[in-house]
């Protein structure tokens, strides 16, 4: 009834770095015992506030200390990678978490990302899906040449053909990527029409479309539970909204997501009742009742340590009771 994503940030007001890596291997065991969803690592890169940039190695150690907690990268921006050197990567974690880590595949949307790596914006969409099939046979043990190199991937993975993808993307052009490659789509909420054109794609590609998910506009995807949550936004309000600054920045006027907000202010960002919401106990079991799922995002911002366990602990010693008392 809950899920966990850990992006990592740590800006000068929040908890060391250190401690938080600490903390989100710790939490994802905890989580792996409360019956946790996922677990979700994220990927951006030069960040000024330690951005998770290398997913796979977070991943890795969270595999490494648990033993059924499923595990999502999303997203992982592939063009600004390797696919080769990716698919070897995807591998050996797939072999460490017996297959329990997903990829979410996308393109990205920050040029100062594709600057660092050399990488060209435009021609992004063209240079995932060759990515994707580079990556889809290797994985089946075929060796071919490869931009002039002759390439194989050794170990194969754990699972048969690799593991899990899922295309990345709040645009038709992103729907119709996954249809062309067979892929489930996660997308941004930007688009009510996104599943059936994302069906409709599947259809003319001659495939049974896969899972395809779009919250809704305003949906919570970082959600927090407090016993006073008046409290809780005064203390965890600053981290929550230079989270959500960051993201705004980074996506500017011309990206648009179900979580983005445009907050200038604590206040304001507790105000709009979008993404971020710190729930009562009570608030928190009808989200569960209602939507299936507590998205909480337990470091959000450098959360404090002691303030990220406090959110958790309420939602396993009030919430998961309540929700089992009520069923």
């Amino acid at each position: 009834m809950f899920m966990m994503r850990l992006d990592m940030r740590a800006p000068d007001f929040g908890a060391p770095k250190a401690d938080l890596y600490r903390a989100a291997i710790e939490m994802a065991v905890w989580a792996e015992e409360k019956g946790c969803v996922a677990v979700q690592v994220c990927e951006h890169h030069r960040s000024q506030d330690g951005y998770l940039p290398a997913p796979m190695i977070l991943a890795s150690a969270i595999a490494a200390r648990t033993k059924t907690l499923p595990i999502q990268v999303a997203a992982l921006i592939v063009p600004l990678h390797d696919p080769v050197e990716l698919a070897e990567q995807m591998a050996v974690l797939d072999i460490i978490a017996a297959g329990r880590v997903g990829f979410v595949v996308a393109i990205g949307y920050v040029p100062a990302e594709y600057a660092m790596f050399g990488r060209e914006m435009k021609g992004r969409g063209e240079r995932l899906e060759e990515s994707v099939r580079v990556m889809q046979r290797l994985w089946k043990g075929d060796e071919f040449e490869y931009e002039g190199r002759s390439v194989k991937v050794t170990p194969l993975p754990h699972t048969p053909g690799g593991p899990l993808l899922m295309m990345g993307g709040g645009v038709a052009a992103s729907a119709r990527r996954a249809a062309r490659l067979g892929l489930g789509m996660v997308a941004m909420g930007t688009d009510p029409n996104l599943e059936t054109i994302y069906q409709e794609a599947c259809e003319a590609e001659g495939i049974e479309p896969g899972l395809c998910m779009n919250p809704t506009s305003g949906a919570p995807m970082s959600v927090f539970v407090a016993r006073d949550p008046d409290e809780a936004w005064a203390k965890w309000g600053p981290h929550l909204l230079h989270d959500a600054r960051a993201y705004a920045e980074w996506m500017g006027d011309g990206i648009e997501a179900a979580t983005k907000s445009l907050a200038g202010t604590v206040e304001e960002l507790r105000a709009e009742n979008g993404n971020y919401r710190i729930f009562s106990v009570d608030e928190a079991v009808a989200e569960v009742k209602k939507n299936g799922v507590l998205m909480t995002q337990p470091l959000c911002g450098g959360m404090p340590i002691d303030y990220a366990w406090e959110s958790l602990e309420t939602i396993a010693q009030d919430v998961i009771p309540k929700l089992k008392d009520s069923a």
